[in-house]
């Protein structure tokens, strides 16, 4: 679903190169997890906002689904992310002035999906706040909006999921709820998912991890997938 090959970035401030990300290789399988974990700066943000075609590595290639990104017009990358990629961000990237089931139903519209409202009341449902649909982003707590992020997130059932610290902004027993929800939803629709988090208990909680440092992988962990015979 997912390959990166020797990905690097680097910018120039004022009469120096900063190196970002330095050469960054991996392949994550459909229906996988995989958590890219590192303290700050250590370029984890930066890897994400490239894999999603969100920003450019300076030399290097990423596939999604056999295609490659980077070949692509930015037009052609946008409408790969609108038919295959979902978001979930810390800030929650909700619209404030839009209600929960509108913020659900947008990915849809954009879409040209006519049951939009049907789906989407559907999926806030399932997130637990069908009683939550007709109010606005301030009438939320932060785990609220975290879960209409979410419902906006899966609401196209989409290939590949992105989730940029997802329970950053939220107490420990929210963001646990969080993830259950998350990840409950992950393995029902089958997303392949892909984590930037500084939480270790998260990452864990994932099939693969990188683990990045001044730009570079320096561990990586794959996970053994019993089989039913198994279990």
């Amino acid at each position: 679903m997912l390959t990166a090959k020797k990905l690097s970035k680097k910018v120039f401030t004022g009469n120096s190169e900063l190196t970002i990300l330095d050469d960054i290789s991996f392949q994550l399988e459909s229906g996988r997890s995989l958590a890219i974990l590192g303290e700050s700066g250590s370029g984890k943000t930066t890897l994400l906002g490239i894999l999603a075609g969100l920003d450019s590595p300076s030399q290097g290639s990423v596939e999604i689904n056999q295609t490659s990104l980077f070949e692509l017009s930015e037009e052609e990358r946008a409408y790969l992310r609108k038919e295959t990629i979902g978001f979930i961000f810390q800030s929650f990237q909700l619209i404030s002035g839009l209600t929960a089931l509108e913020n659900v139903m947008m990915p849809l519209e954009l879409r040209g999906d006519n049951k939009a409202r049907e789906k989407a009341r559907e999926m806030l449902t399932k997130v637990g706040l069908g009683a939550r649909l007709e109010h606005y982003t301030n009438q939320l707590s932060g785990g609220e909006q975290q879960r209409v992020a979410i419902a906006r997130a899966f609401v196209t059932q989409p290939k590949l999921l992105f989730a940029d610290e997802p329970t950053g902004n939220l107490d420990t027993a929210t963001g646990e709820k969080i993830i259950q929800l998350m990840f409950a939803l992950n393995e029902e629709l089958n997303t392949t998912l892909v984590l930037v988090t500084h939480d270790t208990h998260l990452a864990g909680l994932c099939q693969e991890s990188l683990t990045l440092n001044g730009g570079k992988i320096i561990s990586s962990r794959t996970a053994q997938v019993q089989n039913n015979e198994s279990r």
